[in-house]
């Protein structure tokens, strides 16, 4: 509804920013669809993401975890986007190399993440994006107490070149909480 509600917004404001050559276009409403056209295009790539196939077991609270380093994500942004959301939560959190044992972690963190490579709208150089990504929560016994996703949605490729961060935020809120939104 979000985007719906900004599409109808770039209307009007393709239309001020319209040259006067198309006001005696023969075809004006023509030319509105195209800068309308063109104001979405490059704004839905950058839309919001949503968390799903999120399961949650009741557990007891906690206000800090340890998160497993995964040398194996090509994503680099993913640990330092973990933790502010994680602080948003307030919860506290320090990263771990795999195999670490330690004491001081009653619940482990656990992610992957996968990059894809694509051209910007309005960029002629390739850059990554997080596609999809994966968060599990477990106790140090290893019993999972909850898991999460994100996905790049297929439609228009809505989310596509949002910052990590606000890719992996509703993620880390279902992770805690429960609730998708």
């Amino acid at each position: 509804m979000r985007y719906q509600t900004l599409f109808t917004a770039c209307i009007p404001l393709g239309c001020l920013l319209q040259s006067g050559c198309s006001i005696v276009s023969p075809v004006p409403l023509w030319e509105l669809a195209k800068t309308t056209g063109m104001a979405a295009a490059a704004v839905i790539p950058y839309g919001g993401s949503e968390a799903s196939n999120t399961v949650y077991h009741l557990h007891a609270p906690f206000r800090q975890l340890c998160i497993e380093f995964n040398p194996d994500s090509a994503v680099t942004d993913v640990v330092p986007a973990l933790q502010i959301e994680l602080r948003k939560h307030r919860v506290e959190s320090r990263v771990y190399e795999p195999g670490t044992i330690t004491d001081e972690c009653g619940v482990w963190l656990r992610y992957v993440a996968s990059i894809v490579w694509d051209v910007p709208p309005m960029s002629g150089t390739y850059k990554p994006y997080v596609s999809n990504a994966a968060l599990t929560l477990q106790a140090s016994n290893g019993a999972v107490l909850s898991s999460s996703q994100y996905e790049l949605g297929t439609a228009f490729g809505m989310g596509k070149w949002a910052s990590t961060q606000s890719k992996l935020a509703p993620v880390v809120t279902a992770l805690l909480t429960g609730f998708q939104n």
